[in-house]
């Protein structure tokens, strides 16, 4: 991979770490902007161009889940890891539910985070596209564009997010047979882990909301396996 093109955003207001990591991350070869609070996160995103963020939770003037909500608003794609010290289930799920699209607990090693960068990197380059439209029933899913069109109406456009574009076509590649659950989280969210698997929870939530009005598309459980994308 080559890490010169990419460029990092990285909010975190405990300044020994977040030197500490804007060097580790201009090392391994990634344009990395440090700022020290929320707001100068957002004000920095409006004014430049990110390949993906990483925002401490607990910060000040602006936390990093208004940040994210915030940044959601103008720009759905870019991916978010969120850095903190909660661990409570709870406080994770609300990460994702703001549009994360990984969370490392503190204290944590550079080399995961690394690890964490360069998995979610490869997963939205978009280097290796099979297909580009899918038709589900009534909606047309275009990957590309993280788009879901219902009835041919570009008024009703709903455009979705990377990891809810990911899910949904994997569940298109894998239509009407079981995806399981393990690999859709091992192939988007790289760990099958607790908090990984509650993610994917929410995501086939929204994915079931934004499918909601043609009944004869259907994102259904199979017990004790995954889910059936049944068009």
């Amino acid at each position: 991979m080559e890490n010169k093109e990419h460029k990092i955003l990285l909010a975190e207001d405990d300044e020994n770490l977040g030197m500490l990591l804007c060097e580790y991350l201009q090392a391994k070869g990634y344009d990395t902007d440090l700022t020290p609070n929320g707001e100068e996160a957002y004000n920095s995103f409006v004014a430049g161009k990110y390949d993906i963020c990483i925002f401490d939770v607990m910060m000040p003037k602006k936390d990093g889940f208004t940040l994210a909500k915030e940044i959601r608003m103008i720009n759905s794609d870019v991916p978010i890891i969120f850095l903190t010290a909660k661990t409570m289930k709870e406080d994770i799920l609300q990460g994702f539910k703001v549009g994360a699209d990984d969370y490392l607990s503190k204290p944590f090693s550079m080399e995961e985070l690394l690890l964490r960068i360069e998995a979610i990197l490869r997963r939205t380059s978009g280097n290796t596209v099979v297909q580009d439209v899918y038709m589900l029933g009534r909606y047309k899913f275009d990957t590309q564009k993280q788009q879901l069109i219902f009835d041919d109406n570009m008024d009703s456009v709903i455009k979705l997010t990377t990891k809810e574009s990911e899910l949904l076509k994997l569940l298109c590649t894998n239509a009407n047979k079981v995806l399981e659950r393990n690999l859709a989280l091992k192939t988007i969210w790289v760990d099958d882990n607790y908090f990984n698997a509650r993610s994917m929870d929410v995501y086939i939530t929204k994915l079931r909301k934004h499918l909601k009005d043609d009944p004869s598309v259907e994102i259904i459980n199979v017990h004790g396996k995954g889910y059936k994308l049944v068009i």
